[in-house]
């Protein structure tokens, strides 16, 4: 290996560190603010469950463990942005002019598209899905639901978090249609797969096994591909044959 080589790998790896330490003291401060944050986001989330729901808990530090759980996913959403902005920042150098162009003007979508997961899965996918595990008609006459705390707030944030996740999709494939790696033509041919694997999918990510809240959210997968394909139409010149 040649000494400009050398002193290059040392580079990168010194400013993977730098940014490592400062993503990390970031999440920190964020997670103290978290802590503060952590009671009414529990409070909130529990508003999902069915009113027959009793919360439990059923070892010692369970609660504390479960309020620090949520305080560290507060500090992580809070320093998104953050995070985020060193990660473009060391990606950055290897990109060309155009391809920094389309990554600052889809940071502020991330955010958005985000959010906008975040919000169905808790306004119209959770609430069908956590009613049908938690509060079965057969069931009323022959058991009670007692819940720990702790596992019902690890799946709930899980769910929101992969939701939110998976509402990234348009952004992705408008990116990777700006840099030429996917085009319209392409993503056609690939449409009939798509019924079937967002059904797959949904049935991964969704904790039901019922058909109804399988749909709920392989639809809007569906419509997420095609809204995609559709930004890839809009935005991204098509070539001249």
């Amino acid at each position: 290996m040649s000494e400009h080589s050398r002193l290059s790998i040392a580079a990168h790896l010194d400013e993977i560190r730098r940014r490592l330490i400062y993503s990390v003291l970031f999440v920190v401060v964020c997670t103290g603010v978290g802590f503060v944050l952590a009671e009414p986001v529990i409070r909130f989330l529990t508003t999902l469950a069915p009113s027959s729901v009793l919360f439990i808990y059923t070892e010692v530090t369970e609660f504390w463990s479960t309020y620090f759980t949520v305080a560290l996913v507060c500090g992580i959403v809070l320093s998104l942005p953050f995070l985020l902005y060193q990660l473009v920042m060391f990606v950055a150098p290897a990109l060309t002019p155009r391809e920094k162009k389309y990554l600052y003007t889809f940071m502020p979508a991330v955010f958005l598209f985000f959010a906008a997961g975040v919000a169905f899965g808790f306004f119209v996918l959770l609430p069908p899905a956590l009613d049908f595990m938690l509060n079965p008609p057969f069931a009323a006459d022959i058991a009670k639901p007692q819940i720990r705390i702790g596992n019902y707030i690890s799946v709930v944030t899980r769910l929101l978090f992969i939701i939110g996740a998976a509402f990234e999709m348009p952004l992705v494939m408008l990116f990777l249609g700006k840099i030429r790696v996917l085009s319209v033509k392409r993503l056609t041919r690939f449409r009939k797969w798509v019924f079937v694997l967002a059904f797959v999918v949904s049935g991964i990510i969704t904790p039901t096994m019922d058909p109804v809240n399988q749909t709920l959210l392989a639809v809007p997968l569906v419509v997420l591909f095609e809204l995609g394909i559709l930004l890839i139409r809009i935005f991204v010149p098509q070539r001249k044959p």
